[in-house]
Formats: structure tokens, sequence, C-alpha cells
């Protein structure tokens, strides 16, 4: 992952990624991971999601862990809550009522400092990263979680088109990367209205991943 291309992309405000709302496939379709009011939701590369209000607004706990803190400052500011700020190892842990969010790199979280989880949402990581980090990271979050299930969002597009961020990540890399430790189920598929940033027709992806 590069670092310095997504710090420089909160610095200068370049999140065409960010959506204003909570995602359409979560919202309608969180309720097959089954979770029970107050079950502890993991967000990888959260930066300011409006998904983090809307789990919290549902009586879920969110963890969440992100690259940029302009990004964290920013979700705190918007769901209008102070955190209590921490210094632990190499990450910063941003922490308030029912939801801590780690600043730093996803990789050097590990499951002790994560805690337990219940479920994984990832609807911005998997996409964001360049195809030779993406096994390493499908590695990674089950093995910082526990092999919890996941609700997992991907694009599928010409890369020819547009060269991502976000990536197209199509269903046989998913297959790929999953099917080894996860049942792997389409759980619901969407064209993206107006195109992946305005160039390229894509489809986005609902996965349902539950552990073997």
């Amino acid at each position: 992952m590069d670092t310095a291309f997504w710090h420089e992309r909160w610095e200068s405000g370049q999140i065409g990624f960010h959506e204003g709302e909570g995602n359409a496939l979560l919202t309608t379709h969180l309720d097959v991971l089954g979770l029970e009011r107050g079950a502890r939701v993991f967000v990888p590369l959260c930066g300011k999601t409006r998904d983090i209000p809307w789990l919290l607004s549902k009586g879920y706990r969110v963890i969440g862990a992100e690259l940029s803190e302009i990004a964290v400052r920013d979700l705190f500011s918007d769901i209008d809550v102070t955190p209590e700020i921490s210094a632990i190892g190499d990450l910063t842990l941003y922490r308030a009522d029912g939801v801590d969010v780690f600043v730093g790199d996803v990789f050097a979280l590990d499951a002790a400092t994560l805690g337990a989880v219940d479920a994984v949402y990832d609807r911005a990581a998997l996409v964001a990263l360049p195809d030779d980090m993406r096994a390493r990271y499908a590695a990674h979050i089950p093995a910082i979680t526990g092999g919890v299930p996941q609700l997992l969002i991907t694009f599928d597009y010409d890369q020819a088109v547009m060269p991502g961020p976000p990536f197209s990540v199509p269903p046989a890399a998913v297959h790929r990367f999953f099917d080894a430790g996860f049942t792997v189920t389409e759980v619901s598929r969407r064209p993206v209205e107006g195109k992946l940033k305005g160039q390229a027709e894509a489809v986005e992806i609902l996965w349902h991943l539950v552990p073997r």
C-alpha cells in the first residue's frame, strides 16, 4: 500500500471514494450476518465512512482501522463525539462510547490489540489495495479476527478503462482469496450509478463470507 498516496489524498481532500451516506448494500443486507444488538463489527480502512454512524444507530459497536489521522478526526467530528486518544505500540487509538478506531498501518494491528469482534465489514479495504497486497490482506484479517463472518464489497470493471483505486476485484479473485477458509456467497450486485468515478462501467458486489 502506497501510504504517501493515501495521506496526500486526505490532506488534499481528494476523497471521491467517500460516500455521503450509509452504503445501500450494507443497510439492505446487514441482517445476513445475524448479529445481535451490541455485537462488535470491525471496519478495516474505514476512512470517515458514514457506515459507522449507521452501524452505531442500529445498536452495534464498531472498531475501525484507518491510515489517515485526518480521516479519523473527521469521523469523530461528524458523529459529534470527543474521543480519548492513546498510543498503543505503532498505532494510535481513538476511543469513545461504542466506537474505537486505530490509526496506522492495518498490518501492524494484531489480534490481542484488536480484541474480540463478531464480524468484519469491508467496503473500502480490499478494493483499495494493489494486486500484490490483496492476498496478504485477505490472510491478515481472518488471522487477527479469528475468522469471523464477513460482509465484503467489491467492484468488477475493466481495469484498462480506469486504473483505480478503487481497484477491480472480480469474483474469481474473491474466491481465490477466501475459498480456503470461508464459504463465499454472492448476496447482491448493483450497477454503479453514473459509472465508477465517472469513468468506468462497473458493478458493485456484496459477498457474505462464512467461516468453514
